[in-house]
């Protein structure tokens, strides 16, 4: 197959470069390891109930982002969840089903991760763990970097870019996935990230969300605190998290609980470019950030300003 634009990554970042390339009329091919779109967009079913147990929530510093958020709000795919003096909006059915609606009309490979790239006459060669997936002109990253880098090392290819992505780096993030025998107070909105136990960053209530028939709950835990035990095994880490827990939550209340491991959580250190590249060899996400960024940090924002952002430079070079 062979396409004007391979997107690596169907996450926010690669959803809206897919977008803008494809409005354009180019051919776009969107390739991801998952079984679904979406990265650290993601939702869970647990049983019957529901869990977001990747990004919780956007907000929104950019009036470019604004206007996209609220056309979404009006198509039913996001809604304000709360927040002062920031809002927090969340997706409808799920952080995850936001991306899925983005990314309907893209041509996709899912169940595939690319190891392997390689610099033809007639473009790039992207190889699967199969054997070659894809021919294209012009090929766009989104994963973590170390992801990225290990690609390129391994198809010694993009050698002025891996310094670059060098420079970022990642915390990780335990997230303990519950479903409870009965349904849970711990606010309003069902967010809490105050006054928590030492290594705890947050607690959520998906059924007070809006998003789970089911009493369901993510706690995510602080990177140090995670980075600190990701050598330990799952049952280890999620008997931690419990103990932790246990003054909002008592063990005979939990009915299921599973673990998720993100070992690229969030950038510690991101890069203030919204994208680079060598060449038709592009890299971007939400690591990557304008220079006059309001926030100073990595969230979903910044992969959407991202993406947009190496969309619109593969144009403009095409």
């Amino acid at each position: 197959m062979k396409v004007d634009v391979a997107i690596v990554g169907a996450g926010m970042a690669g959803v809206m470069a897919a977008s803008v390339v494809q409005q354009a009329g180019k051919d776009v091919l969107l390739i991801d390891k998952g079984k679904s779109v979406g990265g650290r967009m993601a939702t869970r079913r647990v049983e019957q109930g529901k869990v977001d147990h990747g990004a919780q929530f956007f907000t929104v510093r950019t009036e470019d982002f604004q206007r996209h958020v609220d056309q979404w709000v009006v198509n039913g795919q996001v809604k304000e969840w709360f927040g002062d003096p920031y809002k927090r909006y969340c997706g409808t059915d799920g952080m995850n089903g936001l991306i899925k609606y983005l990314a309907k009309d893209v041509e996709k490979k899912l169940n595939a991760r690319i190891v392997q790239i390689s610099k033809e006459t007639d473009g790039w060669l992207l190889y699967d763990e199969q054997g070659e997936i894809a021919q294209a002109n012009n090929v766009i990253f989104t994963p973590p970097a170390p992801q990225i880098i290990d690609i390129l090392k391994d198809s010694r290819e993009g050698n002025d870019l891996v310094p670059k992505l060098q420079d970022i780096t990642f915390n990780p993030c335990f997230v303990a996935i519950l479903k409870l025998h009965e349904p849970i107070n711990l606010s309003d909105s069902g967010h809490l990230d105050e006054y928590l136990p030492d290594g705890m960053e947050r607690m959520v209530d998906h059924q007070a969300k809006g998003i789970s028939s089911l009493p369901t709950v993510s706690i995510y835990m602080e990177g140090t605190w995670s980075k600190k035990h990701y050598e330990e095994n799952d049952d280890t880490v999620l008997q931690l998290i419990l103990e932790k827990a246990s003054t909002y939550i008592h063990k005979d209340d939990i009915e299921v609980k599973q673990l998720k491991r993100w070992r690229y959580a969030e950038a510690k250190t991101t890069l203030k470019s919204p994208f680079i590249n060598q060449d038709s060899l592009y890299v971007a996400g939400d690591a990557f950030l304008h220079e006059d960024d309001p926030a100073g940090r990595t969230r979903v924002e910044s992969a959407f300003l991202s993406g947009i952002a190496v969309g619109n430079a593969v144009l403009n070079k095409a």
